[in-house]
């Protein structure tokens, strides 16, 4: 995927997310909205550093760099949600285009699934959008079934074991 289907993923995936934790559908909503947008947004944004450095989809499209994202609610409570935007653009990465992502870099092979669009298919919009309603609904089964996600320190204990 390119920058824009990041963004969108990433501005979908904030007002979704923003009713999945505040589902009343006002004021709360949209501030939840609001607190959602800027982490996931960066972090949506955040691999595609490597671009400038690095390897591409190597340097930081891997299991290591999101490990260190996810333990950003443990330090910085403001950016609790920027390993969401992580997580969904190496998920948009890995479906929605054809070529793999280096997970254990700095071993170099790259893991792919079989099928996917170029950036520049007139299906990538509609492909990036399906991709978001699935991680939606995943976060909203994983918060009201498994662990709440605005919980902060709490549900990062919860979700690594401690």
């Amino acid at each position: 995927m390119n920058k824009k289907g990041h963004v969108l993923n990433a501005a979908l995936l904030s007002i979704g997310l923003g009713y999945v934790l505040e589902p009343s559908g006002d004021v709360p909503t949209f501030v939840a909205i609001a607190e959602i947008s800027v982490p996931v947004v960066l972090g949506a944004l955040f691999p595609d550093v490597d671009t400038a450095f690095g390897k591409h989809r190597k340097t930081l499209h891997n299991f290591l760099v999101l490990g260190i994202f996810l333990a950003f609610p443990l330090l910085f409570d403001n950016l609790r949600f920027v390993w969401v935007g992580v997580l969904t653009h190496y998920v948009l990465d890995l479906f929605g285009s054809r070529r793999g992502l280096a997970f254990f870099y700095p071993y170099e092979k790259e893991y792919s699934f079989p099928i996917g669009v170029t950036t520049t298919s007139k299906w990538a919009d509609l492909v990036t959008v399906l991709i978001t309603f699935a991680e939606v609904a995943l976060f909203a089964a994983v918060h009201y079934y498994v662990v709440p996600l605005d919980g902060g320190l709490e549900t990062v204990t919860a979700l690594v074991g401690f």
